[in-house]
């Protein structure tokens, strides 16, 4: 299995503020992991400081084997789509547009009709296909989250970085969402994979293939849901007693939340 991401020793501060501390994994083709941790645990850093949206204090990123140091922004865009946690941005243009955007850096003088398709096929393949002439500043904010995640796939990187990509969205399409992703990453004839950070401790154990557990800025868990979810990491990160009910044949790893721990 070829490696897509290797993060070895990365820092990062806000002034006094250690938010990051020493961290180290990798991640190799066809894998989608899953951040999770409290509210300020460090998992949009984390994120944000692999995009080089932020710089970190110290340690090195390589992205597909190259140091990221020595991609510029442009170069980045063709290995790395990002799905920010909430899109703040009204583009005041027909959502078939804003997806083509992904295609963006992959283009030379013009749009070609595989970029086209490719962007057709997306929307489709995600149920967006009725909203292709629909402006993007009139969606909900569920409906633009979606647009947005079409976007980073069109995009057609390496390695899709996504920061609670499921906060907005209905029950629905939390679940169609990341079955379309567990399929985009699973597909053996691309090298791809995917590093979402999410809140939902039960869709991280349903779709990640790995789970890393950050807690005060340290990754203190990396490896399968049912390694990495156990009732004493639950309680140590959340602060929660839980209960899990192990993964069987028919359903996943499931984590019923019980009552808060008192200090």
């Amino acid at each position: 299995m070829s490696e897509i991401l290797h993060v070895e020793n990365l820092n990062f501060s806000w002034g006094e503020n250690h938010v990051l501390k020493d961290a180290c994994f990798s991640i190799g083709s066809n894998q989608i992991v899953a951040i999770l941790g409290i509210n300020g645990a460090g998992k949009s850093t984390l994120l944000k400081c692999i995009n080089k949206i932020l710089n970190p204090s110290s340690g090195e990123i390589y992205l597909t084997g190259n140091d990221v140091k020595n991609y510029n922004l442009a170069q980045l865009a063709t290995k790395v789509s990002y799905v920010p946690q909430s899109v703040m941005t009204s583009f005041s243009m027909d959502v078939f547009d804003v997806v083509l955007l992904g295609r963006r850096p992959h283009l030379t003088w013009r749009i070609s009709d595989k970029d086209r398709d490719l962007v057709s096929e997306t929307l489709r393949y995600l149920g967006l296909e009725d909203f292709a002439f629909r402006r993007f500043d009139q969606l909900s904010g569920g409906e633009r989250q979606r647009v947005i995640i079409a976007k980073a796939i069109a995009q057609d990187p390496s390695l899709i970085l996504m920061d609670e990509p499921t906060s907005d969205l209905d029950l629905k399409n939390q679940i169609e969402v990341m079955k379309r992703m567990k399929e985009i990453v699973s597909d053996k004839d691309q090298s791809r994979s995917a590093l979402i950070a999410i809140h939902d401790i039960n869709i991280a154990a349903r779709y990640a293939d790995r789970i890393l557990l950050l807690h005060e800025g340290k990754i203190i868990a990396d490896g399968t849901p049912s390694d990495v979810l156990t009732e004493q990491n639950i309680a140590q990160v959340f602060g929660v007693t839980s209960s899990v009910i192990e993964k069987t044949k028919y359903k996943p790893l499931r984590v019923i939340i019980e009552d808060a721990i008192e200090n």
